[in-house]
């Protein structure tokens, strides 16, 4: 008898992990990077490992498949697949256990995709690898694999590479890999996090639907609580390189006893908008922005920026057609209020953001800043309005000078506009690291020495430091975990009542966007769908789109207690 027939019968798990601890050698010394891991998973059962980066989630996973990076090791402890120890498996017996026994999706499919080889070929290595397939039928099987994966046309898609798919094509490409040799564990790391929700829910529904037809248990690695209590049975939350609470996903979320894990309830932006209720946020006496489909307020709004039937088309060579990016969009932003732009990657929005910040230029309409069209302003008009209209970016890791000290990250515009004396620039310097909350300690440092959470307040530092009306924020916090997430969030709230600002705010997590703003506009392949007040948006959505948006909020039908 199989052991894993034998362990269906005892009801043994199929994956145990006990005392797991896990080293990594630096030249300052040993990491411990996890220590005294237990968890277990049953024979079709999905579970989740929460916590934010650094927690040790991912390591644990790597540690169980046996592909810890660099120095790292399995320093105590131990791993069982259908009772069979692997801690101690040589190379060659963890080759054959993953794929076979083990799959693995990672997190960003650009790069676990070899882009110089055809994604049928990467399908075909693993199936050849494990003797599933020879030449004669493996494509066959890379078809079959492919249309498991939901990826349409399978067989012209087979024949592509990586550059030639999107992000979600790309995925579904690494789960028809981690799948095709039917395993009996599947290992998701952060499966759909550079996913727009839309996608991401395809995608969790693809894999949900694949292993159950396999009955392939699921470890999920993610930082969305409400994503795991969604999609798990059980939810493994880790901190600091331990576990600190377990138990099933819905308990976890409803009465977490940990101080950690009631943190990650409290932060999670798709958990939040399942425990906001429209009393919490009612506000009768706020204007509508003026949009395409709202009315005219009865009393006049104070607009600091109109958009007015704003389109933009890009020429496309060797095409009889232009592709346009945006379409027709009106909306205006009313002073020292957050508008946010919402949407799938390609809906305009970000296209949207740079006309505003005069990055490019609209090919129709015009936008308004202060009652004066932006287009017809002189130079040194652009130059004022440059000062007062400044940009938050998605990247705190790519959109600060690594060469730079955050002194002179922060500085820099004072110094290009001559911002008062060298004196008045260094004392303006460490008023915005109070504003931001970091120690003047950091004055010194580089942005390599800081975490992500760090480096963004750092960027909102220096999109204060002219003491702008209007910040553009364009994914500001998508690439943060939650924790640090919300962090910037009540930062940036907190900033706009004491300086009075003005934020247009671009994303496509509603969840995040629920939390900040006042005004929702959503839009769709450039067109402008739907606008109203945040509160209309998230109670009475009126467009099927944003009705499907909504629908996809990780979490959203969960019934949290606040």
């Amino acid at each position: 008898m199989s052991a894993a027939k034998e362990n269906q019968m005892t009801g043994a798990p199929l994956l145990s992990v006990e005392g797991l601890a896990v080293d990594f050698a630096t030249m300052d010394g040993v990491v411990h990077a996890v220590e005294g891991v237990d968890l277990e998973i049953a024979a079709g059962e999905t579970v989740a490992i929460v916590g934010e980066s650094g927690s040790g989630k991912s390591t644990t996973a790597m540690a169980i498949i046996g592909l810890l990076a660099g120095s790292g090791k399995v320093a105590a402890g131990s791993i069982r697949l259908d009772g069979r120890e692997i801690t101690r498996a040589s190379e060659h017996e963890m080759r054959m256990i993953r794929g076979r026994d083990i799959g693995l999706v990672p997190q960003d499919p650009m790069s676990n995709l070899n882009p110089v080889a055809k994604i049928g070929t990467q399908v075909a290595e693993t199936l050849l690898a494990h003797g599933l397939a020879n030449r004669q039928n493996v494509q066959a099987q890379v078809v079959e694999a492919l249309t498991a994966a939901g990826l349409p046309d399978p067989a012209r898609r087979a024949k592509q590479y990586p550059h030639e798919f999107s992000g979600g094509m790309r995925q579904r490409a690494l789960i028809a890999i981690g799948l095709a040799c039917k395993p009996r564990l599947l290992i998701a790391d952060e499966p759909t996090s550079a996913l727009d929700v839309t996608v991401q829910q395809t995608i969790l529904d693809q894999i949900g639907a694949m292993t159950r037809e396999l009955g392939t248990a699921v470890l999920l690695i993610t930082h969305d609580l409400g994503l795991a209590a969604e999609r798990a049975e059980r939810v493994v939350v880790m901190h600091r390189g331990r576990v600190v609470e377990q138990g099933p996903a819905v308990q976890i979320l409803e009465d977490p006893q940990h101080p950690y894990t009631q943190s990650l309830v409290q932060a999670a932006p798709s958990v939040a908008v399942a425990r906001l209720r429209p009393e919490a946020f009612r506000n009768e006496d706020r204007p509508v922005p003026e949009t395409v489909d709202a009315p005219e307020p009865d009393a006049p709004v104070d607009h600091i920026v109109e958009f007015e039937n704003l389109t933009k088309v890009y020429p496309i060579r060797g095409r009889g057609e232009d592709f346009v990016a945006v379409n027709d969009v009106s909306l205006s932003i009313p002073r020292g209020e957050t508008v946010a732009i919402v949407g799938e990657s390609g809906s305009g929005k970000t296209t949207t953001a740079r006309m505003l910040l005069k990055l490019i230029e609209p090919t129709k309409g015009l936008i308004r800043y202060e009652g004066k069209d932006i287009a017809s302003l002189s130079r040194a008009e652009t130059r004022e309005f440059r000062q007062k209209v400044q940009p938050i970016f998605q990247d705190p890791y790519s959109s600060l000078n690594p060469m730079f000290t955050i002194e002179r990250l922060i500085g820099e515009p004072l110094d290009f506009y001559k911002r008062g004396s060298s004196a008045d620039r260094r004392k303006r310097v460490r008023q915005l690291l109070d504003d931001v909350a970091l120690p003047q300690s950091m004055l010194r440092r580089y942005p390599s020495e800081l975490s992500g959470g760090q480096r963004q307040r750092i960027a909102i530092a220096r999109a204060l430091a002219l003491s702008p009306e209007l910040i553009v924020c364009d994914e500001p916090v998508s690439a943060l975990d939650v924790l640090v997430q919300d962090q910037i969030l009540k930062l940036l709230s907190d900033l706009q009542s004491e300086y009075g600002l003005s934020y247009l705010f671009i994303s496509h997590d509603l969840a995040v966007v629920r939390l900040i703003s006042d005004y929702v506009c959503v839009m769709k392949d450039g067109a402008l769908v739907e606008a109203a007040s945040s509160e209309e948006i998230f109670t009475n959505p009126r467009d099927p789109y944003t009705r499907r948006l909504l629908a996809s909020i990780p979490g959203n039908e969960l019934n949290i207690a606040s």
